[in-house]
């Protein structure tokens, strides 16, 4: 059954325009033009579609990833966006065999860089016997001088690699560069299979594929295996929601079961790097950091660092806390190693590297600079403290020889800081391009992580592919793609999960604390969303009745002006500036938090910010406006609907709770102070009533006319009803309850107390009691408690 040409010309339809490039070797083809055995059954599902049919399925991968919110942080000249994760539809096939020499490779060089990292952190040995020159080391700004001589707890300063590799003409694999400072991409391998296992879902459940989900959940296991003990936490440090991988770094914190952690979420503590959060200090002993070394402490390393946490170096020369990977790891991705790591697998193991580099020269020495001058013509010259490849950089940090100058003389001035390179010929692999396939430069990414018994390399992680021919092309920030890997066996593979086997009886795990940055976040996350409705409902109500009145001076139109001033919002723009902006920080709080944050809420939260941008651009005010806030009102309701249901009665989901009632309850308070005001001019009641989304109510509730003690009843002391400052005073109450500490030795906390007050004081006023003046007056104790709960939980 599977196809058997002898010759191109004989290939399937889809690969009618394949036509692999000269001198180049092709993952799909072998060199006499015949299709690869571990492809012939992709190659003949895709075949057998139709373009449109073709089409589809690659959509429903897009789709997926557009779902579940997958983006990268493109960077472009002073400026940053996010983009939608690049997928290329048609994944990479490596033959089990070939995979198990690649990570018998990959497993040496492992071993050889944490070698070559615990000498250059301790005795220093290579340098002082000549295979490392000193200038190579000492001038590296990855070279962190106050570590060393600080030895990682637990012994091993590597636990987590990623290597880029490509496939040369001749078919060899090369290593192209090591990651051993903060490796990214792992994360985005997962959804990588998630998506592509969408697309070819007839096939991929029988296709023999090793599955991803066993090395996470060996990694995890390692990462658990690390803690001092059973009481400590394992945390990821993360730079944050700028940094151009952030979403690798919530979805993998999501998926392991750890904290995402910043610098400030941090203190360290009489030697020990604690958590800050709502309930007091907490112990953590295992830290991943995703972030550059230098940055990770302002007080013995860059004090520029605003990502870091002072203190951190002084906590691991105590041997409190274990980094993953050790700082001062990026100094061996620098460029110019790869000129000295062949030597140095001799000297320190005795044996050849089983998986070369890309050959590389250092042209700060004598001969292999003469080599470089004489080969300039096939060679690329870099800085040689590089820690990215040349087709990785945005501003490239190639160098080329001055015009007019003599090589020979050029090289000699600036050799200490150059490598030259052979010019990198990557193999090709199909990608779809214009409904076909083309042969598109790829590089692969390979992930290993330490675990207790060594080594173990993830089967499969994802491949780039190069937007054109160009081999540079493949670089994310070029417009390259991103493909999945696919490892297949000859015999059938297991599904592995992330979760283990039980080996006892089932005991429910206890919650983990809340940072308090999380919980910061959370509580302005429910603020911001609740201040969006609100002044939602109050532009609807002011623009149906300018659609009536056609006078935007109108008194009943002008009395919410100083609401509106309040919040910067002018209220004769359509969709007002200040509107957008709010919601612009609620989408800023949850991106604080995505970690904590479910893919729906966030697709819904992004989907509301996109609509209410483009309604901005054409709305007018009026009934256009009226109805197109209406719109938005929907949508901003639906997304506190499934934060409300869907989200798990944690901590954090007590913050959000807590935001959204202060918001409403001060709302509504000044709300009620300036339309329930005697002053108020005619019809300012039923507005009132209309904007706390209660005319049904009322109108079941009171027979009569609209009066001000019915809408000051219904609206202020109604505990059943929902809008009701009351309501949401009960609801602070009993949220303030099950925070931490909320009673210490039978006694009520300062903050319960206030909020107790506050509830019994409203709670025990009557309708003609509440004036004008007592409204402020309530707004003003109920502002007070937002600054008693930061006080006591968000500092």
């Amino acid at each position: 059954m599977d196809p058997r040409p002898s010759d191109a010309a004989r290939l399937p339809k889809v690969l009618a325009r394949y036509a692999p490039l000269a001198g180049v070797s092709d993952e799909l083809l072998d060199p006499a033009g015949r299709i690869r055995p571990v492809w012939r059954g992709l190659i003949r599902h895709l075949d057998a579609l139709s373009p449109q049919a073709m089409a589809a399925r690659f959509e429903r991968g897009d789709q997926y990833l557009r779902d579940a919110g997958v983006f990268f942080r493109q960077y472009d000249a002073g400026s940053s966006t996010e983009r939608a994760w690049p997928l290329s539809h048609v994944p990479v096939l490596i033959e089990e065999a070939e995979w198990t020499r690649i990570a018998a490779g990959l497993i040496q060089r492992a071993d050889l860089l944490e070698a070559v990292m615990a000498d250059l952190y301790g005795p220093n040995r290579l340098v002082a016997d000549g295979h490392l020159p000193p200038a190579l080391i000492a001038s590296n700004p990855e070279w962190l001088r106050p570590l060393v001589g600080v030895a990682p707890r637990g012994g091993s300063h590597l636990h987590f690699l990623a290597f880029e590799i490509g496939r040369g003409p001749d078919g060899t694999w090369w290593v192209l560069g090591d990651r051993t400072q903060a490796p990214s991409g792992a994360g985005f391998a997962l959804e990588n299979r998630v998506a592509t296992a969408r697309i070819y879902s007839e096939i991929y459940a029988e296709a023999q594929v090793h599955r991803l989900a066993g090395f996470f959940r060996t990694f995890r296991d390692a990462l658990q295996g690390l803690r001092s003990d059973a009481a400590s936490q394992v945390g990821i440090l993360t730079p944050g929601p700028m940094n151009e991988t952030y979403f690798e770094h919530a979805y993998i914190a999501r998926y392991l079961g750890v904290s995402l952690l910043q610098g400030e979420d941090l203190t360290v503590s009489d030697g020990q790097l604690m958590i800050r959060t709502v309930a007091g200090l907490r112990p953590l002993s295992v830290l991943w950091r995703r972030l550059d070394g230098a940055w990770a402490d302002p007080l013995e390393l860059d004090a520029r660092s605003r990502l870091g946490t002072p203190g951190l170096v002084g906590a691991l020369r105590r041997g409190s806390v274990t980094m993953v990977n050790a700082l001062g790891s990026g100094v061996l991705e620098s460029r110019a190693f790869l000129a000295f790591l062949p030597r140095l697998s001799r000297a320190l193991t005795g044996e050849p590297l089983l998986l070369p580099n890309i050959a590389t020269w250092w042209c700060g020495q004598a001969r292999e600079r003469a080599h470089v001058a004489a080969n300039l013509g096939r060679m690329v010259l870099s800085d040689a403290l590089s820690t990215r490849q040349p087709f990785d950089d945005l501003n490239p940090a190639l160098r080329t020889v001055p015009s007019g100058a003599d090589p020979a003389e050029w090289l000699a001035a600036e050799g200490e800081g150059l490598v030259a390179q052979e010019a990198v010929k990557l193999s090709t692999t199909p990608a779809e391009v214009g409904g076909g396939l083309t042969p598109r430069p790829m590089s692969l990414r390979v992930f290993l992580a330490r675990t207790a018994t060594g080594w173990q390399v993830m089967p499969g992680g994802f491949a780039r592919i190069g937007r054109s021919a160009d081999p540079a092309a493949v670089a994310m920030q070029r417009g390259g793609a991103a493909a999945d890997v696919w490892i297949v066996s000859e015999a059938r593979v297991d599904a592995a999960a992330t979760l283990n086997p039980l080996s006892g009886p089932y005991v429910r795990p206890q919650q983990g604390d809340l940072p308090t940055r999380a919980a910061d976040n959370l509580f302005w996350l429910g603020r911001y969303v609740e201040r969006t409705e609100g002044m939602m409902r109050l532009l609807r109500a002011r623009n149906v009745r300018l659609a009536v009145t056609a006078n935007p001076d109108a008194p009943l139109l002008t009395l919410a002006d100083p609401l509106f001033e309040a919040f910067g919002v002018d209220p004769t723009e359509g969709i007002p500036k200040a509107l957008i902006e709010t919601l612009g920080s609620a989408i800023y709080s949850a991106g604080q938090v995505r970690d904590r944050f479910s893919p729906d809420g966030w697709s819904a939260l992004a989907d509301l910010n996109k609509t209410a941008r483009r309604m901005a651009e054409r709305v007018t005010p009026g009934d256009d406006a009226a109805r197109a806030v209406g719109a938005l009102l929907r949508k901003l309701t639906g997304f506190s609907g499934l934060v409300h249901e869907n989200m798990y009665r944690f901590t954090g989901w007590r913050f959000l709770e807590l935001g959204r009632f202060h918001e409403r309850a001060m709302g509504m308070a000044a709300l009620l102070a300036t339309f329930a005001d005697p002053a108020a001019p005619d019809g300012a009641l039923d507005m009132a009533v209309e904007i706390g989304d209660s005319v049904m109510t009322h109108r079941r509730r009171f027979s009569l006319t609209t009066s001000r003690p019915t809408v000051i009843d219904l609206l202020a002391l109604d505990e059943m009803n929902p809008r009701a400052i009351l309501y949401q005073l009960e609801g602070i109450r009993t949220q303030v309850a099950y925070l931490p500490d909320a009673t210490r030795d039978g006694h009520l906390s300062d903050l319960s107390r206030a909020v107790l007050r506050c509830h019994t004081a409203l709670a025990t006023e009557l309708p003609e009691d509440l004036d004008t003046a007592s409204l402020w007056a309530l707004h003003g104790q109920i502002a007070g408690l937002s600054d008693l709960l930061t006080q006591t939980y968000l500092r």
